[in-house]
Parts: C-alpha cells; structure tokens; sequence
C-alpha cells in the first residue's frame, strides 16, 4: 500500500513543474512581456502571443503591452530608464509601465494637495491598522513589510519624517495619474493633485480602470467629470464610509478651484 501511495503522490506531483514559468518573463519577437493567463492579459488590456512560455498550459501566453506616453510593459528590474509607473500593465506587481527618459517627468503636488491628503489620512507615529484593518503608517502609509521595516526613519515618526515619507510615496501616483491622463488633456495643478490624491487612497490599478479616466481621456469637461466621478469611490469593503464621502467632497471642491499653474501634461 505504501509503494502504491508513493506511486500515486509521483504521478499528482509531476504536472507542478509545467507551471513554473507562470508570471515569470517572455520576450515573443522582441517584446518584453509576462507569462499570464489570457483572460487576466486580455482584462489587462495586453496582447497574449502564444508560443513564447513552452512550459505553461496552452492558456497562458506571453502577455505584451503598450502603455502611457510611449511606454512598455516590462519587470522593473529591466527598465533602465527607472521611469516606472504602477497601474497600467497586467500580471505581478514588478511587471509595472516602463516609461522613457525623459526631462518630462510627473510633477510634485502642490501644497494644498498635500494638505488635504494630510487631513484625512491623519498623522500615525508607528505602524497601527487603519479603519479597514491595514497596517499603515505616517500620513497613509501602507506597510509593505512585517512592521514596515521598508521605512528609512526610526519609529515613532515625527511629523517631519512622515512628510518626507508621503513625499517619497506620492512619486508613484504621480506617475501613474500623470501616465493615465492622456498628454492631450490639460490639467492646472489643484485638478492634478485632487487626482493625485484619489489614487493615493484607491491606488493606480482603480484609476486606470476607472470611468473617470476614461470620461477625461475622451475630453469631457474636467470639472463637471469630477463632479459626477469623484463622488462614486465612497466605499470600503462595500461599505460607505463617511471619511471617504468628505474626502472625495474635498477633492471635488480643490479639482474645481482655478488656477494658472499648469500642471499637465508636465512641462519639458
């Protein structure tokens, strides 16, 4: 009985290895791409190219995409120009928007954004779970590693460390609103950073996938686009949050102050 057991485990074990290339990298004609399944690559907006990742099953293929201004989808420790942009590619969480270098890259926020981000999501000196149960940190925060060892600043933070912490992490939802908006599209800096600050609580996969976007992309009015989207993302969990409902009110109001400072497309 126990060599027949042995047998069998054999047998069961041995289709694990057809899997190992599995959100491993490809290259299909040159393109850098990401073994996916097709239908996560094709809701991804990518491509699938079979015949590039001989050891998956016939339903996983080589998952290749263009994105942002001139963008490719790659592993980001394959990007030379370090010009990454989160939200924008299928597949694990390194295989990110590979951007040009370029003297263009997504401007800071301006200080009014960084005010109202900074009030509603408070001031936490060391690693504590937020209102849906995620450890966070600073001013939003969200820890990365067991007691957000990722940080650079000993605990508990000051409030100058925490800025200097929110200025670090805002450069990714930078990018990514700044890769999202088409360059045809002109934002002054409160509609740019009331934007920034969405995607800072929802994150870039929400945004890029979002009607708001999208409504922005095809040149309805910013302001009234704002208006109509912004107030949507209320919830967490499926549940409203009153938090979020003042919070989105906040950035509609700073999305609709005028303003001359152009902020996109970023100046060159």
């Amino acid at each position: 009985m126990r060599s027949c057991f042995l047998s069998t485990l054999a047998t069961i074990s041995l289709p694990l290895a057809v899997y190992a290339a599995l959100n491993g990298p490809c290259t299909a004609n040159g393109l850098p791409g990401a073994c996916l399944a097709t239908a996560t690559c094709s809701n991804g907006g990518g491509t699938s190219r079979p015949g590039f990742c001989p050891n998956d099953p016939a339903d996983v293929q080589c998952c290749t995409k263009s994105c942002g201004s001139g963008g490719t989808c790659r592993f980001t420790n394959t990007c030379t120009t370090g010009n990454t942009a989160s939200g924008l590619c299928p597949g694990p969480a390194d295989f990110k928007c590979c951007l040009p270098a370029s003297g263009c890259t997504a401007p800071n926020v301006n200080a009014a954004t960084v005010s109202l981000i900074k009030q509603f999501e408070g001031f936490v000196p060391s690693p504590a779970p937020d209102p849906i149960g995620l450890p966070t940190v600073g001013y939003g925060h969200l820890c990365q590693t067991s007691g957000c060892a990722e940080v650079p600043f000993p605990f508990p933070l000051t409030t100058t460390t925490a800025t200097s912490l929110l200025t670090s992490d805002l450069r990714t939802f930078q990018n990514c609103i700044a890769s999202q908006v088409a360059d045809s599209i002109r934002l002054n800096d409160n509609q740019y950073g009331a934007l920034v600050s969405w995607a800072f609580n929802v994150g870039c996969a929400n945004t890029a996938s979002s009607t708001l976007i999208s409504r922005l992309n095809a040149g309805q009015a910013p302001n009234t686009v704002a208006a109509e989207e912004l107030p949507k993302w209320n919830k967490a969990g499926g549940v409203v949050l009153p938090g979020l409902v003042n919070r989105r009110a906040a950035e509609v109001t700073l999305f609709r102050t005028a303003s001359s400072v152009v902020a996109h497309p970023p100046p060159c």
